[in-house]
């Protein structure tokens, strides 16, 4: 039977709230690396940037067909003025200046409708325009919201780590100082059940939270101050309290 000093066994107390401690800031640490807010803001300035290209994407369209229809319009313009020109001159046969006549009539319609379409694509520019600029705007506001809700992550992550690393340094010194072998069976049981000591106290181990059967009380009775005594539910070691069969 493996044996420590009260005193010693007293000590590992300290070193399981150490580690309790730790426990639980990891736990948070977790916690705020997995946060639900942050995934679904990230989804959403995602689902934002999908919007603000396809917004950019629309626009881009709609400016290449109005440069298009710019310049079918401008070269269309080029030709009536160059017809209009000879036919202004009077140069040519009778016949000729009224099939140019003719011709001038038909570009002049044809204008017309291609003016008419540009006008709409102009409108389709402002429109697509209008749209980029708000799907923008509504990128960049999803942007900083998540920014945010890291920025404000990061800060509390920052100071789990700084805890935990002063408790580490806690830690260290306890343990230099503990009994090996006692120490070597308290962090063999914390790996192995995820607590290493606890209390007993008034017949309840604080280890498991439950009250002990009177034939274990009467076996832990049996043992020396000395001896190291476990938890028969959560199989860690029991540290007896001054009161711990009262």
């Amino acid at each position: 039977m493996a044996k420590a000093p009260q005193s010693e066994q007293h000590r590992l107390l300290e070193l399981q709230a150490l580690d309790s401690k730790v426990v639980k800031l990891s736990r948070e640490a977790h916690a705020l690396q997995h946060d639900a807010d942050i995934s679904t803001a990230a989804a959403a300035a995602v689902e934002a940037q999908k919007v603000q290209r396809a917004a950019a994407d629309m626009l881009a369209d709609a400016a290449s067909r109005l440069k298009d229809s710019e310049h079918e319009v401008e070269t269309l313009t080029t030709r009536i003025d160059k017809n209009r020109t000879r036919y202004e001159s009077g140069a040519g046969s009778a016949k000729d200046l009224v099939s140019m006549e003719h011709e001038l009539v038909n570009m002049a319609e044809r204008k017309g409708l291609l003016e008419d379409a540009e006008l709409e694509l102009m409108e389709a520019v402002e429109a697509a325009t209008a749209a980029r600029d708000e799907a923008t705007a509504a990128h960049a506001a999803a942007t900083a919201e998540l920014n945010a809700l890291e920025d404000a992550r990061d800060v509390k992550l920052g100071e789990i780590n700084k805890h935990k690393t002063e408790l580490a340094t806690e830690r260290l010194a306890l343990t230099g100082s503990l009994d090996s072998g006692l120490l070597a069976i308290y962090e063999k049981r914390r790996a192995q059940y995820g607590i290493g000591a606890a209390r007993l106290f008034r017949g309840i181990s604080e280890g498991s939270g439950m009250a002990l059967a009177a034939g274990d009380l009467a076996e832990i009775k049996s043992k020396a101050d000395d001896e190291i005594v476990f938890c028969p539910d959560s199989s860690c070691i029991l540290v007896r309290s001054a009161e711990w069969n009262a």
